[in-house]
């Protein structure tokens, strides 16, 4: 398992009873985790002193209730900035577990030693995005949601970089593909973090299970003649690592290279042990 384990503005406290217990810097956070199958004591003090609570409504979706928590708040992790707002659906604009992954395509990118194009799609508010521009490569950014990406450029100009070279585009991830590959631009690197189900800006349907093959065959006709790393994250239940490793290799074999997977995780301070938090698929030349 990969592990985000070099947080210290974020930390899962404690997970029991369908719920994880959550610091984002100075608040504590209750809200749901499907993972959380498990009954244990709940002994950690934050259960009954947090800033919120995300229900689970039996009839699907949720709200939050609110005891002391700002509108918006920001957390730190290394030289980066990430600027925190609940909203619906229990997130709060970031995916703190996906540290795992920032920190190993950072280090591809710095000891690559040459310039290196990234193309980042299904990009949210821009974590991955500004891990590769602060390891210095020159990042294009595509989600189909105008306020993710907005959101994505307030954590650049609170990271300081808001002239690092990001490309920000509001589009249909498989269409911007498609496109690219018509205009003949190449990449070093794809990175795709796509939804169990989504839509894009016209109402262009997303269903992993159907979609997530037949796109990675298309980034991969993007890869430039020396590209450095293919990474596609899944937060699909019953979507195996493995899975993710056979559609990789499969559509980059003729690169040589490495394809491993592996489940993301976080550690639970309470109990010592790993919360999964999804799987990720990654190829690199190393």
């Amino acid at each position: 398992m990969w592990i985000a384990n070099n947080w210290n503005d974020y930390e899962v406290l404690d997970a029991s009873r369908g719920e994880k217990l959550e610091r984002w810097g100075g608040y504590l956070l209750i809200r749901p985790d499907p993972q959380v199958i498990w009954d244990t004591p709940r002994t950690v003090r934050g259960w009954k002193h947090c800033n919120a609570h995300y229900h689970r409504s039996t009839k699907g979706g949720g709200e939050w209730e609110f005891f002391d928590l700002p509108e918006q708040w920001s957390i730190r992790y290394g030289e980066l900035t990430f600027n925190l707002k609940p909203f619906s659906f229990k997130h709060t604009g970031l995916f703190p577990e996906q540290a795992a992954n920032w920190d190993w395509f950072g280090g591809l990118i710095r000891q690559a030693g040459r310039p290196v194009k990234v193309l980042n799609l299904f990009a949210y508010t821009g974590g991955a995005t500004l891990a590769a521009a602060a390891a210095g490569a020159s990042v294009t950014h595509v989600d189909a949601s105008k306020g993710m990406v907005s959101w994505a450029k307030e954590n650049a100009a609170s990271s300081g970089l808001s002239q690092a070279p990001i490309r920000w585009i509001v589009d249909d991830c498989v269409k911007f593909v498609q496109r690219e590959i018509r205009r003949q631009n190449r990449y070093d690197a794809v990175i795709m973090d796509p939804p169990s189900y989504g839509r894009g800006p016209k109402g262009e349907i997303w269903k992993i299970e159907e979609a997530i093959h037949p796109l990675i065959g298309l980034c991969a006709q993007l890869l430039s003649d020396d590209p450095l790393f293919f990474l596609v994250n899944s937060y699909t239940t019953g979507l195996a690592p493995a899975v993710l490793a056979y559609m990789i290799a499969t559509e980059l074999k003729k690169l040589g290279g490495n394809v491993r997977s592996e489940e993301i995780g976080l550690p639970v301070t309470d109990s010592g042990l790993i919360l999964p938090c999804g799987a990720a698929g990654r190829w690199s030349r190393k």
